[in-house]
């Protein structure tokens, strides 16, 4: 595969075999309580248990995987509100390179301190008035490191695809046909991999986009037919949700893919995540539990229908978590 190419499914099949022996095979559970009240079926990705506590060490490790140590001995750098940089970080610490990740200064504490208990170096910055890309660009050039982005990438792509390819496989184990398969999105990398792994597998499945209010640049790309930016850089809850537009590469994928968009509030949001906790038992971070979101708010018919829902991540800090589940 060029590194300007276009990833394939085949590219998601050897992804899966290049991180089998590092990122988990998470389960697809299923819960009575969702299932009553939404009236579906609904089918859970929960990404939370991945390694890194999201789905990002998917992407990040098939890429690093691929560098050799020697030929690139100062490393990769990467810029990321959190969940990417802890998949980024890890990844590189598993193949014994540096890695140096640019974070926004806002980013929630755990996921700067699970990122620097990796090994990693974190430099911050300012969301709103400056571009990380940039100055993660301009340290790779210095160092000569390798940049890993964050979704608009072949091997970052198909690397998360591996989310979607194995979703599909187990709800066919099951015999079970999705009818609708919501996925949280930002740059678009994984709902892009998911996507290709759908395609082949699962085609009659309507995969839909689910995004924070405010930031709903997916479904006015999708009204368009061109990459749309947000005005807004901060501003929600769900921090891992914020990039400024769709990537060039994912969107080539998801455009063509994709059959709905759904945008879902803070307030929508702090529910899913209480609900998650209680009645699922595990803990999403906001970003992560948009999918769940626009399902219990109804943004999504889902009587009499089997659903698949991603759960993306699981980081949030203990303070956030605690007042969602004390307002809730």
């Amino acid at each position: 595969m060029q590194a300007h190419s276009l990833p394939t499914f085949h590219d998601v099949e050897l992804a899966s075999r290049r991180i089998a022996r590092e990122a988990r095979l998470t389960p697809l559970i299923e819960s009575p309580a969702l299932n009553a009240c939404t009236g579906g079926r609904v089918l859970i990705k929960p990404e939370m248990l991945q390694r890194t506590g999201s789905f990002k060490f998917r992407g990040a490790y098939n890429r690093i995987v691929q560098l050799d140590a020697q030929e690139h001995p100062r490393g990769v750098v990467a810029f990321s509100s959190g969940n990417h940089a802890q998949g980024v970080a890890a990844a590189a610490q598993l193949r014994n390179l540096p890695a140096v990740i640019v974070m926004p200064d806002d980013a929630p504490a755990m996921k700067r301190a699970n990122t620097e208990s990796y090994g990693a170096t974190v430099v911050t910055c300012d969301r709103a008035r400056q571009d990380r890309r940039a100055i993660a660009q301009g340290i790779a050039e210095e160092q000569g490191s390798v940049l890993v982005p964050a979704y608009d990438d072949p091997h970052i792509i198909a690397g998360q695809g591996t989310v979607g390819l194995e979703l599909a496989l187990e709800a066919r184990r099951r015999d079970v046909e999705l009818d609708v398969l919501l996925v949280p999105c930002s740059g678009g990398g994984l709902i892009a991999g998911i996507n290709l792994a759908f395609e082949a597998l699962s085609p009659r499945t309507e995969v839909c986009v689910v995004e924070p209010e405010g930031f709903d640049d997916h479904a006015r790309s999708l009204d368009t037919g061109q990459r749309m930016e947000n005005e807004l850089r901060s501003g929600s809850i769900c921090d891992a949700l914020l990039s400024a537009q769709p990537g060039e590469m994912t969107f080539e994928i998801n455009r063509r893919c994709l059959k709905g968009a759904f945008a879902v509030s803070d307030d929508e949001v702090r529910d899913a995540v209480a609900f998650a906790y209680r009645e699922l038992k595990v803990v999403v971070e906001p970003g992560g539990a948009v999918a769940l979101a626009a399902l219990l708010a109804g943004k999504v018919d889902a009587a009499g229908k089997s659903v698949g829902i991603v759960l993306s991540g699981g980081n949030i800090d203990v303070d956030q978590f605690c007042s969602i589940l004390n307002a809730s």
